[in-house]
């Protein structure tokens, strides 16, 4: 089974759909803070640390997440929403579509 993918432009920054800290880097950053290494290795080490203690449901979590913010951006259209009292955000800026070809 071959697929097409076309990718459409994305904006260098849309906060609606993948802030730089949704799930993944605000746990990690909480986990850190506070923390002083002495070398680059010291830092890579906890970062193995906390990655290798992550439970599965962790990313499924996430991933699901994610999916259900693509979903209301497909059901809306596009169109403007409001996002936890923050500016309206266009949650469509994003969008890849893969096409089955035979």
């Amino acid at each position: 089974m071959d697929y097409f993918m076309n990718i459409h432009p994305h904006p260098a920054h849309s906060p609606d759909l993948a802030p730089s800290d949704f799930h993944l880097l605000g746990p990690l950053k909480r986990y850190l803070g506070g923390m002083v290494f002495e070398t680059e290795d010291d830092l890579i080490s906890e970062l193995r640390n906390w990655f290798d203690n992550l439970d599965v449901d962790f990313f499924r979590v996430g991933i699901n997440s994610l999916l259900s913010r693509w979903q209301k951006c497909i059901d809306l259209h596009g169109d403007y929403v409001e996002s936890s009292g923050r500016v309206n955000f266009n949650l469509c800026e994003f969008q890849i579509y893969l096409i089955k070809t035979l």
